[in-house]
């Protein structure tokens, strides 16, 4: 590759399939999880699509995790963060087996990364790797100037990332809890539900940051150790 990727991309850990709740999105897992097996016969594109803290990056970064195990390499590109990084990256990313970019709209009106994409994308379908990128919209939807980008994009499988409820959402959290061996009852759950934001990124976030608290403060996680946890602006 002409770039090297910048040292500070790094998959997380708990972003498996196994830590994903399928819930309405059962086609849409079982199709990524296949494309994480290099398939040279079938690497039709895929995209990606939903509201943000849906769940988009937890799935890429899945897939990642599973195609490293394999051969043939793996990468996540959070196109988020272009600015810190240039078009170069992409060149070369064809002799990987898997390519997952991120959070595509963020590079419209900017031609260089379009362009770049817009190659990639024909150099991958050339070598029989496999792309998987995500957006918050549907492809028709992308404000893009390159109208050619937009077309292969949608020639593809598209699938749009259902948002849990709030039920859904609760049992993602104990779950994501209990794996990192935190209890985290419900009336505790439904107490953080009515005072913090209700995305899955804020919430698993929020997770986090209580496990650390809770554990220098050898104190379990109750809600009058969340009330002093919030209170400090430390979920802001």
């Amino acid at each position: 590759m002409a770039e090297q990727l910048p040292l500070s991309i790094r998959l997380r850990d708990h972003a498996t399939f196994e830590n994903f709740l399928i819930a309405e999105n059962p086609q849409l897992v079982s199709t990524l999880q296949a494309a994480a097996v290099p398939n040279e016969e079938d690497t039709t594109p895929l995209y990606l699509w939903g509201v943000v803290g849906s769940g988009k990056t937890h799935l890429m970064q899945a897939a990642c995790h599973r195609a490293a195990a394999g051969e043939g390499g793996a990468v996540y590109l959070p196109l988020r963060e272009f600015e810190t990084f240039t078009p170069a990256l992409l060149e070369g990313m064809e002799s990987l087996a898997l390519v997952c970019l991120d959070d595509i709209e963020a590079i419209a009106g900017q031609q260089a990364w379009e362009e770049a994409l817009f190659h990639l994308y024909n150099r991958m379908q050339s070598s029989g790797a496999q792309l998987v990128v995500s957006a918050n919209t549907a492809p028709q939807g992308l404000r893009l100037s390159l109208p050619d980008l937009i077309t292969r994009l949608g020639w593809g499988l598209v699938f749009q990332l259902n948002e849990l409820n709030d039920a859904l959402k609760m049992e993602a959290l104990q779950a994501r809890a209990q794996a990192i061996g935190m209890i985290l009852s419900d009336e505790v759950a439904r107490y953080l539900f009515s005072r913090t934001r209700r995305d899955m990124h804020s919430l698993f976030s929020l997770l986090e940051a209580l496990d650390h608290a809770t554990l220098v403060a050898q104190r379990r996680l109750t809600i009058p150790f969340l009330k002093e946890f919030l209170a400090q602006g430390v979920s802001s």
